[in-house]
């Protein structure tokens, strides 16, 4: 990871913030994107991602694991309904923890040394659940994978995106994405067929090694250079940087942009500071953006399917339903991948909310329309107890929750998903980078163990048919949210979108 020791060649320019569109310059940009060896860019991003795996792994680690531990032999281990439930979501508040402490690990140890550090805590938490000689042990792993998950949510995707140039910075943006539902599928996948072979301790036993396999590799990767750079770290900032785009690169533009972006930047947000609509604005954005993907129910979604699919009668066997929405999860993220650096953010986030909004709004309106002998719910049961009844389908019109689920499933994978963490991590200045990108991670998980909470209440109270129509309506939301707030941020290097923040030329982002 030596570099050559060159220096880059300096261009002097009159500001640091000059107008990027002008044809020469956007000719310059071409021919040197053209001119990048991605391949070690590559391999620092599949070295970070892996925490995502870890992650997708660890937060559908429950759903194999709890039908085992409700008939357990051994009562210290026996689940209830009221610990299974702890059980599956008390990992989202040890994800709030994580991000929480994320604010502060980012700008001390860095984006990388953060990454590396959630290691500690989901190795320990995939050990005693090994291990687990009661329920206790099995809920303290949980929260500890939980932690990892958060610390990992809020740094993986500000270090690809401080590591990345804007030619492959939106492929790359979606990769923590696909790695997370490729963990939830490899779970799927090993509970199902190993199943009935291992015991279901040998879940966490496999854990495990993603998490060894990041730690290990992350050792060989550079730290962001503009992390370095706020740092005072200027000679290993340029090392970092002529390793990420080769060293028979002309990487000095790039260079002094990113050093004198920095140089303008203390390292610190203070409270008057937070008044700058250049450190409020985007703050303000990514978190909505945060809170928004989480009221559009796709946390509910994923954590309930199997009862919906049963309340609502759905031709399909249980044991393929978790598979099927990976599936269509890991197909909608790659679609997201390959156009985003094409198609753009906002085009993508304005289909992906349209396309959630018809799904549930469909959905809503089958469950309060289809009479219930029709589609075999009971009235008045709760939606965890028809989780337990036979689904009879008795007509092919239980197919359409069937494909609204998948719709939803489909538009929230192709945009409000990897999007909302790429952008978080693209319009946050750079001072307030750690501590925000934590803040956006509390925000969204303690929205998602809120909504999940109340969500057997509400269904209990009021019938499904009403989270399906409030979700339509933040959906709408979306929609609205977008096209106000959502600056298009395709191609643009990190210094051209904080310029735009900080001046309100939209010039800097044509």
């Amino acid at each position: 990871m030596e570099p050559s020791a060159r220096k880059p060649l300096v261009r002097k320019t009159s500001s640091s913030y000059q107008t990027f569109p002008k044809s020469t310059n956007m000719r310059l940009d071409e021919e040197y994107l053209r001119s990048l060896r991605n391949k070690r860019l590559y391999l620092a991003a599949f070295a970070a991602v892996l925490g995502n795996f870890s992650f997708g792994f660890a937060l559908v680690y429950p759903s194999p694991v709890i039908p085992a531990l409700e008939v357990h032999p051994n009562p210290a281990l026996r689940l209830d309904q009221q610990t299974a439930s702890w059980f599956g979501s008390v990992f989202t508040l040890g994800a709030a923890a994580g991000g929480l402490s994320t604010m502060v690990l980012n700008d001390r140890l860095g984006r990388k040394l953060s990454i590396m550090v959630s290691a500690l805590p989901s190795a320990v938490g995939y050990a005693l659940m090994a291990g687990a000689q009661g329920i206790g042990m099995l809920l303290l792993g949980r929260v500890l994978t939980g932690y990892a998950g958060g610390v990992t949510s809020a740094s993986i995707p500000v270090y690809i995106s401080e590591i990345s140039h804007p030619g492959v910075r939106g492929m790359l943006g979606a990769c923590p994405q696909i790695m997370a539902v490729l963990g939830s599928l490899v779970l799927y996948a090993l509970g199902k067929y190993l199943g009935l072979v291992l015991d279901w301790r040998w879940l966490a036993v496999a854990g495990e090694v993603p998490v060894l396999a990041m730690i290990i590799l992350l050792c060989f990767m550079p730290n962001s250079p503009r992390f370095l750079f706020s740092q005072g770290k200027d000679d290993e900032a340029l090392r970092s940087l002529c390793w990420l785009r080769g060293m028979d690169t002309d990487y000095s533009r790039e260079y002094e942009q990113i050093k004198d972006s920095v140089r303008k930047q203390s390292r610190r947000v203070s409270c008057a500071e937070i008044k700058d609509p250049f450190i409020y604005k985007p703050i303000l954005i990514a978190v909505g953006m945060r809170f928004l993907q989480q009221l559009s129910g796709v946390t509910c979604v994923l954590v309930y399917l199997q009862s919906i699919f049963k309340k609502t009668s759905v031709i399909l066997k249980p044991e393929y339903d978790a598979a099927l929405v990976g599936l269509v999860r890991l197909f909608s993220v790659a679609i997201a991948a390959v156009s985003m650096d094409k198609a753009g953010r906002k085009i993508l986030l304005f289909v992906s909310a349209g396309v959630m909004l018809v799904s549930n709004l469909t959905m809503g309106l089958y469950i309060h329309f289809v009479p219930a002998s029709q589609n075999s719910t009971i009235a008045n049961g709760t939606l965890v107890s028809s989780a337990n009844l036979p689904a009879e389908p008795t007509n092919y019109i239980t197919l359409i929750p069937l494909l609204a689920t998948m719709f939803f499933i489909m538009g929230y994978a192709m945009g409000w998903g990897p999007i909302t963490w790429l952008l978080m991590s693209e319009i946050l200045p750079l001072k307030a980078r750690g501590v925000a990108s934590g803040l956006c991670v509390v925000v969204s998980w303690l929205t998602a163990f809120t909504l999940t909470q109340l969500f057997l209440y509400v269904v209990n109270a009021f019938g499904l048919e009403v989270p399906f129509l409030f979700f339509a309506v933040i959906c709408a939301g979306n929609i609205l949210f977008t096209g106000c707030c959502v600056p298009e941020t395709k191609g643009r290097s990190l210094e051209q979108i904080e310029a735009f923040f900080r001046t309100g030329r939209r010039s800097f982002m044509r």
